[in-house]
């Protein structure tokens, strides 16, 4: 897939901005605040209608603005060439791919994927739990449309039966018609994340190996809250801690108490991994994601860099590059531009929301 033309309006800091890209790498260069990162998150939300920084769409309509808009243009390699406009409101979005209103997010799941490689990814190592169910399930969600049934649905029963709880007196009747529907949705979603990780885990340790001289062996590791991926087992479990989810006035079992966890040569990443081998692992964790995007999809995805590779020591930086699929789109942001060794890049200047394309005349000396 290729990203061949984005406008954005009143996205965050951006009130009003077209970038037409040409060839396979982009670069947009600028000081920190400016607007580079905001690109790369308009970019981004075109996967799932979600962004990599914010749980709330409201953050991302520019201040005192109505709506704020994202229009791509795209190359694709099942649609051929495709236009997508997104609009986001603070009671909703809408969304349309080729003229016509899409109304399920099912429908679009899967079409359009991207990558962002952040500098905010070392938290999915030495962060909370949340932070790494929050990347899980926009990436499994992405991809597959059960995933998401499955999450809404235990999502909306979850929080039901923790409103119940936290009267703290819940009739049993109530709390047994959202464990019927809370059981079944964890089984599913237990299931389809160990088989997600498995298949992750599998190409993060290829990626690993590539970014790595010394052999060194890394994994990512699923840790359950509850291991056994059965929805008479868990109803069991939800009915038989009735009583103390009552005292906490909240569901203390379940997925949305899993983790997982990075390894390096058998040991837990956060705990014994130096800065170096953390900084490799979240780079190979998107790699791992890219190609599994591409074989979920069928479609390559393009790839976004948010000045992810300024703390690599040289060797790291050219294995990372070594690394990236030749044949995919990436556009990446930094306060200076790229290594020469790097090869052309279409060149942006960002500053206070603007983007204006620089041209080699530009940057030779007067």
């Amino acid at each position: 897939m290729r990203l061949r033309k984005l406008t954005l309006r009143h996205f965050r800091n951006v009130g009003l901005a077209t970038l037409e890209f040409s060839g396979q790498r982009q670069f947009l260069v600028g000081v920190n605040g400016q607007g580079k990162t905001n690109l790369l998150e308009a970019a981004g939300f075109l996967t799932a209608l979600r962004s990599f920084r914010a749980t709330d769409n409201k953050l991302l309509i520019g201040h005192g603005q109505p709506v704020a808009a994202i229009d791509c243009q795209l190359e694709h390699e099942r649609l051929g060439d495709t236009h997508v406009t997104i609009k986001l409101r603070p009671e909703g979005r809408e969304l349309w791919c080729d003229q016509e209103r899409v109304t399920r997010l099912a429908d679009y799941l899967g079409k359009f994927p991207t990558v962002v490689f952040s500098s905010q990814d070392l938290q999915l190592v030495r962060g909370s739990p949340a932070g790494r169910r929050r990347w899980l399930d926009l990436t499994l969600a992405a991809m597959d449309a059960a995933y998401l049934r499955a999450l809404q649905t235990y999502t909306r029963a979850l929080a039901e039966r923790n409103s119940l709880l936290k009267r703290g007196q819940a009739p049993e009747a109530e709390l047994a018609a959202f464990e019927r529907v809370l059981a079944p949705a964890a089984a599913e979603l237990i299931a389809l994340r160990a088989a997600g990780l498995t298949a992750l885990g599998a190409t993060l340790k290829t990626a690993y190996a590539q970014l790595c001289e010394d052999g060194e062996l890394a994994g990512l590791i699923y840790e359950p809250d509850f291991a056994e991926p059965s929805g008479e087992v868990l109803l069991a479990r939800l009915e038989g801690g009735r009583a103390r989810d009552l005292q906490f006035r909240t569901t203390l079992a379940g997925p949305h108490r899993d983790d997982f966890r990075f390894e390096v040569k058998g040991k837990a990443a956060k705990d014994f991994a130096s800065e170096g081998q953390q900084r490799s692992l979240v780079l190979a964790l998107r790699l791992a994601q890219a190609a599994w995007f591409q074989e979920r999809s069928g479609v390559r995805p393009v790839l976004l860099a948010d000045d992810v590779l300024g703390e690599l020591d040289p060797e790291r930086r050219r294995r990372f590059w070594s690394a990236i699929d030749p044949e995919a789109q990436i556009i990446a942001t930094g306060t200076r531009p790229p290594d020469a060794e790097l090869g052309a890049w279409q060149m942006f200047a960002v500053a206070d929301g603007t983007f204006l394309e620089k041209t080699p005349a530009m940057e030779k000396p007067s």
